[in-house]
């Protein structure tokens, strides 16, 4: 579970991978990260996940049903690459906006350039900014998405306090996370895959091996489905469940704020 603790000069750590860092240094270690991927993130999370992260990322948008409603509005946040801000616009019979906020300017840039292809700019606005403190008015948005971001957010429970600010009355949490294995045969070849394969993996496609190193063990680091549940609703949110996909490789949380 992720955690803080006071190091040996007083200030506070958090952990980046298995490692203990400065709470201020985590931000700027995990945006190097993304910057180095972010031209390949796709190809990244295709590694991570042996593919099946399409699967689940089209599970969550089918929960959330997103209105066919010009005035419906979803915040996706560390969503730079436009993955998830796609989906919900495309099931909304492009009727729906989509306000993609992420921390990484590399990865908007991709998700913008993405867009134009697609046709899609006109439902989308790309926004830099902290997940910790986000730059919209209370009770703005119908939904908030994070797809396999939340973990790497350095207070989490900051995030998701700011998320329930920015929701209206009424309005939906869903997150989408890698989460701890439950089978107990898949745990073990999850985690010979994770450790040996993966990091491996991302030397040959991007030539660096350690912001995959860092992402499996960010995985191992983060709260299991029900103290991650826990949580969210310590932040406010109320009919808080998770589902598990693929055995617990991954869990899509969803909590209401009423």
């Amino acid at each position: 579970m992720t955690a803080s603790r006071i190091s040996a000069d007083g200030g506070m750590e958090t952990s980046y991978g298995f490692r203990q860092v400065d709470e201020q240094e985590k931000q700027g270690l995990v945006n190097d990260v993304f910057h180095k991927v972010a031209k390949r993130y796709d190809i990244m999370n295709d590694v991570m996940s042996a593919g099946l992260h399409r699967v689940w990322k089209d599970a969550m948008v089918a929960a959330l049903n997103p209105r066919k409603d010009q005035n419906y509005k979803v915040l996706d946040v560390a969503g730079g690459t436009g993955d998830i801000a796609f989906r919900i616009v495309e099931a909304s019979n492009r009727m729906a906006h989509a306000t993609v906020l992420d921390i990484n300017g590399s990865m908007l840039g991709v998700g913008a350039e993405r867009a134009e292809k697609k046709g899609l700019s006109p439902n989308l606005t790309f926004v830099e900014a902290n997940a910790e403190s986000l730059p919209f008015e209370d009770n703005s948005f119908d939904a908030y998405t994070i797809a396999f971001g939340i973990r790497n957010v350095p207070h989490i429970d900051v995030a998701l306090s700011e998320a329930f600010r920015v929701l209206k009355r009424g309005g939906r949490l869903l997150v989408l996370e890698f989460s701890e294995v439950e089978l107990p045969l898949l745990d073990k070849v999850y985690d010979a895959w994770s450790f040996n394969a993966i990091p491996r993996f991302g030397k040959m496609i991007t030539g660096d091996a350690e912001p995959y190193q860092y992402l499996v063990e960010s995985i191992r680091k983060f709260p299991n489905q029900p103290d991650f549940a826990r949580m969210i609703e310590r932040a406010g949110f109320s009919n808080v469940r998770f589902t598990n996909y693929t055995g617990g490789i991954a869990a899509l949380h969803s909590g209401w704020k009423i």
